[in-house]
């Protein structure tokens, strides 16, 4: 039997209420990666005047960065252990992530000073790291073949809009009730930890992937009890399935690609990671809007949420490529816009503008390459894993780099220069997305990653 056709009854079946628990339970890890890694942008300013640390002090842009992008850092390596962990099983280390989440979330609220909170956010984005590689995985894994694109991009591109507004709208309704911004910060922080535990005993009941126990386990047996849970389908196979290619066969001859897809993660999150970290506080006063969370309210429900419903309805018609590309070319046409016109334009016609980068980045890359479709969908399952890794990594790189870097752009040359790079580096990238990556739609993911090709008996 040929590989497309085992996984066939599961590539084939319908959209059905087993998709749409998967879909909570792999989302509500996005939901918190949202609420933990933006709620930090909203409350960084009174985190900071909290520990004594304000515009004037000299270690200022330091501190900011450090808060920051101590998350991303933490992620980073988080991404890298579990990408080559998941080997030993999907399944195996899912909840340990979103458990890691839950700790990281609750210390947030006790920390006594700047570098406790620096480190404490560093344990929390080793969790954050490892969702993002098993959950696009997990997701992907055990989605049909035909609706793969839009349960992704809805599963991990507005789950994590949804959790950064949540985020947002916690900080103003304390605000609004007279708390203490002392405690707001530390009330904001630490409440990621209620959606991340929600979600850990659902994750430790949800089962293995069936191409995780065919082609990597080996174990006939199981496979064909997920097919029949699943698919309601028995598919009498062996364990000859079982994968015995080596990492190199697989990166000798689709290294370019995997190269390519993990760029193309760390240009775009060095453009949306700007927004969100810098976007509330930095962006948002130069528009003339000091709350935060406002600010966050306006781009999610004007911008983000109209872009993602874009993504879910294109994604598996228009395909991956072009709407990437032409999302890319959105937030480059946008951004430029935005810094060449914004002294010449009312405050409203320059936030239009800037949001727009915002609905072009999710319509496009924030739904793709941001959600770990290219990760998922062109890497064969014995190295989907760590080619997820490779990716996830180099958007937490790109994303702590521009924790640093947009600040001092901003802070020392000016906010149309910090802009206009970011437009340079959305551009470089569409080019990229159309040169070196191939389409994915619609195909089963042995196909879309040439698995297929690659097969030794």
């Amino acid at each position: 039997m040929n590989l497309k056709d085992v996984f066939k009854p599961l590539d084939e079946r319908n959209f059905d209420m087993w998709h749409i628990k998967s879909l909570i339970t792999t989302g509500m890890g996005v939901f918190t990666d949202g609420y933990d890694l933006s709620s930090i942008g909203i409350v960084l300013t009174t985190v900071l005047a909290s520990f004594g640390i304000t515009s004037k002090s000299p270690s200022f842009t330091l501190w900011e960065s450090l808060i920051s992008g101590s998350a991303l850092i933490g992620a980073a390596i988080g991404a890298i252990l579990f990408g080559f962990l998941s080997n030993k099983g999907r399944k195996a280390f899912y909840g340990v992530d979103v458990a890691l989440m839950t700790v990281g979330a609750l210390l947030q609220a006790v920390v006594p000073n700047a570098l406790a909170l620096v480190l404490v956010r560093g344990l929390l984005g080793l969790g954050v790291g490892a969702d993002y590689v098993l959950s696009p995985m997990i997701m992907g894994e055990h989605s049909n073949a035909k609706d793969r694109g839009k349960l992704m991009a809805l599963g991990f591109g507005l789950m994590w809009g949804f959790g950064a507004t949540t985020a947002a709208a916690i900080a103003l309704a304390l605000e609004t009730i007279g708390v203490s911004p002392d405690i707001i910060w530390r009330v904001v922080l630490a409440a990621g930890a209620i959606p991340a535990a929600s979600v850990i005993y659902l994750r430790r009941k949800i089962p293995e992937t069936s191409r995780y126990l065919l082609r990597i386990k080996g174990d006939a047996q199981e496979f064909r009890k997920v097919v029949k849970t699943l698919a309601k389908n028995d598919v009498n196979i062996d364990s000859s399935y079982k994968d015995i290619n080596t990492f190199r066969d697989y990166f000798a001859r689709f290294g370019k690609i995997f190269v390519a897809a993990a760029i193309l993660w760390f240009l775009f999150d060095i453009v949306a990671y700007s927004g969100i970290l810098f976007g509330p506080s930095s962006i948002a006063k130069s528009l003339g809007i000091n709350n935060s969370a406002i600010f966050q309210f306006i781009i999610e429900f004007a911008f983000t949420v109209p872009g993602g419903l874009v993504a879910i309805m294109t994604i598996d018609k228009i395909g991956r490529k072009p709407m990437q590309t032409m999302g890319f070319i959105g937030i480059f046409a946008s951004l430029l816009l935005f810094s060449a016109l914004k002294a010449y334009l009312p405050a409203i016609g320059a936030l239009i503008l800037y949001g727009l980068s915002q609905f072009f980045s999710q319509a496009g890359p924030g739904s793709i390459s941001a959600s770990g479709v290219l990760g998922v969908e062109l890497a064969p399952t014995k190295v989907r894993g760590v080619v997820q890794a490779m990716t996830v990594a180099a958007g937490r790189i790109g994303a702590a780099l521009t924790s640093f870097v947009f600040p001092y752009f901003f802070n020392i040359y000016g906010e149309g220069f910090a802009v206009t790079f970011l437009s340079i580096v959305a551009l470089v990238a569409a080019i990229v997305t159309w040169f070196f990556i191939p389409e994915s739609k619609g195909k089963p993911l042995e196909e879309s990653s040439k698995e297929t090709e690659v097969i030794r008996e």
